[in-house]
């Protein structure tokens, strides 16, 4: 089970995962990876948030670790 809501902020915004990757300069791998849920490292997470459109202080929002 994932420990973030990744996957569903990423489907609510009509956005596929190569759309994500590509905005926060990760692979495609490693999106998948985060959304079940494995760790990643902090600078990774701030790439996502950023590119999802979100502050950084709504990390919470997305990563619940």
């Amino acid at each position: 089970m994932a420990n973030n809501a990744l996957r569903e902020i990423r489907e609510s915004l009509l956005m596929s995962k190569a759309e994500l990757a590509h905005k926060a300069e990760v692979s495609p791998i490693t999106v998948s990876r985060i959304e079940k849920g494995l760790p990643c490292r902090l600078e990774t997470k701030r790439k996502i948030i950023l590119a999802l459109g979100f502050d950084l202080g709504d990390k919470k929002k997305i990563f619940f670790d």
